[in-house]
């Protein structure tokens, strides 16, 4: 990932802040960046660190320490506040079907990824980095006090591929290791898994103690202590967490059918009945009536990463990909409870732990939001970028919702450099504004209206293009106001710049609206919390001839969502019409 010069980025951050900034607020801000960057400067002095350990060698980018510090380093619960989700599309399979067909597909991805068989994505010509693959399978969260670590496959204590025969299953709170690959390491087949689904459904959960997977909802300092409690409590606990991260991935089995989509995309964001493990990185769940998703730990997996490996799983009948990981009947899959000795003040902590998070999900408001006639095909139809397209009418709904622009994140992938991620665009650039302000002027013809809609989208486009080649201030400055945290002292700059405290660095990334893509035939919605107090999520499904969106914000201001949701539709129906061709007169 190339490494931006300081001059740059601070031209680049002037420039991604003014649309949302007054005269005087610029003003102030020009003079903070001034002063960040002069000869001596902290600009120049936290670069030049940066630069030095771009340079060391093992580092693959500068981005290497920033990563964990932005996805570990949180401390609020990471349940509905950073896991993601996708609706997979339906299937006419029964639960424990659908259930045992997911696993075995997930065994065959596996199998390829241990041989090497997976190809890297390619994506305009360009392969994609694949090391998050290495994240899929046995891969936990691990809360800290003052950062969360990783405990994965693929490292010093663990070399090579996971080489766990288990997963979990949840059912009812109870908590289940199922070995789903033999003692030679052969998966066993569909029905000998269908057969281990059918017997944890039967099974009784021993002990009537609540699910510690209550605990994986807690702010993460707090579930830290919590599992340092659990691991003092009794030494049964050690190996029933072992169990549990060290495992393959989870499934989660639900005894109820959702009431609707919306309710089943809820289920999958924040479903609380303590049949989750939060912090581990692939949680599957199937409902009572076979509708399935999969709840994703955000820390060392993106949605690119993601799509691709649930693409393989539903792409392929179950049968197929059972065959092909050379799967065969062994009986019964070997199945024990996992069973946590707890005392009373952790069964307290469960208990509170399970009573705040669905206070926290009843806090949440969403809506789902699906266009049957419009998608990609349509806006290219129109001569224009269809996720432009989208965001354009994302800030128009905006504006007309709440009044004013706000800031709004868009995820851009820069997985085609080594150990890539993501890169933060931010979406209102001085064109958007120009046309928000057209669309809103009476005064303003249909010429004007379209001439603006089309620089919008433009500008967009071009954005997008540097976001995914580097070009971007965001990440590269935040890492400098954290190299400060970290070394100050050391660097001589004992203070966090003012730069940091301008009304652009602060205006610039306070989200009114979150914003990511997930295009897949195979998922219907894709969603994830919102980020502050007064932002929307938007997670939304783009494809040729479909768009379906599931919008997330804080309850406070869910009455402000709904109006965003019709003006959303208003604005897409206004947006078509401009530009669309001419019509001659009858």
């Amino acid at each position: 990932m190339p490494l931006p010069t300081l001059d740059a980025s601070c031209e680049r951050f002037l420039t991604w802040c003014t649309p949302l900034l007054t005269a005087e607020e610029r003003s102030a801000t020009e003079a903070e960046v001034a002063a960040f960057l002069r000869p001596g400067g902290p600009g120049r002095v936290l670069h030049a660190a940066l630069e030095e350990y771009d340079a060391t060698e093992g580092v693959h980018s500068w981005l290497d320490t920033f990563w964990p510090y932005r996805y570990l380093g949180r401390r609020d619960r990471i349940a509905l506040n950073a896991n993601f989700f996708f609706l997979f599309q339906d299937s006419d399979q029964t639960q424990v079907e659908r259930a045992a067909g997911l696993v075995a597909g997930a065994l065959n991805y596996k199998r390829q990824l241990d041989q090497g068989l997976i190809p890297p994505v390619v994506q305009r010509g360009a392969p994609q980095s694949m090391v998050q693959n290495k994240f899929l399978f046995s891969t936990t969260r691990v809360p800290g006090v003052q950062q969360d670590t990783v405990r994965a496959p693929y490292s010093e204590e663990r070399p090579g591929p996971s080489e766990a025969r288990h997963v979990v299953v949840f059912f009812r709170g109870g908590m289940f290791r199922l070995d789903v690959l033999g003692p030679d390491g052969v998966p066993h087949s569909l029905d000998d898994i269908e057969a281990g689904m059918r017997a944890v459904m039967k099974a009784d959960p021993a002990g009537a103690d609540p699910s510690v997977g209550h605990l994986t909802t807690m702010a993460r300092a707090e579930w830290a202590a919590a599992r340092k409690s659990l691991l003092a409590c009794h030494p049964r606990n050690a190996d029933a967490l072992d169990d549990v991260e060290t495992a393959l991935f989870c499934v989660a089995l639900e005894d109820f059918a959702p009431a609707d989509v919306q309710d089943a995309c809820d289920q999958l964001l924040y479903g609380d009945r303590g049949n989750r493990w939060f912090d581990k990185a692939v949680s599957f769940v199937v409902f009572a009536d076979g509708r399935a998703g999969i709840n994703v730990e955000h820390c060392e997996l993106d949605g690119t990463t993601i799509l691709t490996f649930t693409d393989a799983l539903l792409s392929t009948p179950a049968e197929e990909q059972s065959q092909q990981s050379g799967a065969r009947s062994q009986g019964l899959p070997a199945l024990e409870p996992i069973v946590f000795e707890l005392d009373d003040s952790l069964r307290a902590q469960v208990r509170s732990a399970a009573d705040a998070f669905a206070a926290y999900g009843e806090n949440t408001a969403t809506s789902t939001l699906s266009f049957a006639d419009f998608g990609s095909s349509a806006a290219k139809a129109l001569g224009v970028s269809p996720d432009a397209f989208v965001q354009a009418a994302y800030q128009l709904a905006h504006q007309r919702a709440k009044g004013h622009l706000g800031a709004t994140y868009e995820s851009i992938a820069t997985r085609q450099y080594r150990h890539g991620r993501t890169e933060a665009m931010r979406v209102v650039t001085t064109e958007m504004v120009a046309f928000v302000a057209a669309m809103e002027d009476p005064a303003a013809d249909t010429d004007a209206r379209r001439a603006a809609l089309r620089a919008a989208t433009e500008a967009h486009v071009a954005r997008a293009k540097a976001c995914q080649a580097g070009q971007v201030p965001e990440q590269h400055l935040w890492e400098l106001e954290l190299i400060q945290r970290r070394r100050g002292a050391e660097l001589g700059v004992t203070e966090q710049p003012a730069l940091y405290r301008t009304p652009g660095w602060l205006t610039m990334r306070d989200d009114y609206l979150s914003t990511s893509s997930a295009p897949s035939v195979n998922i219907q919605y894709f969603g994830f919390g919102s980020t502050s107090s007064q932002c929307i999520g938007v997670a939304y499904v783009l494809l040729p001839e479909r768009f379906n969106l599931y919008l997330s914000t804080p309850l406070a201001v869910a009455a402000q969502m709904r109006t965003f949701a019709d003006r959303l539709r208003e604005a897409m129906d206004e947006l078509r019409e401009l530009l669309a061709p001419e019509r001659p007169e009858d």
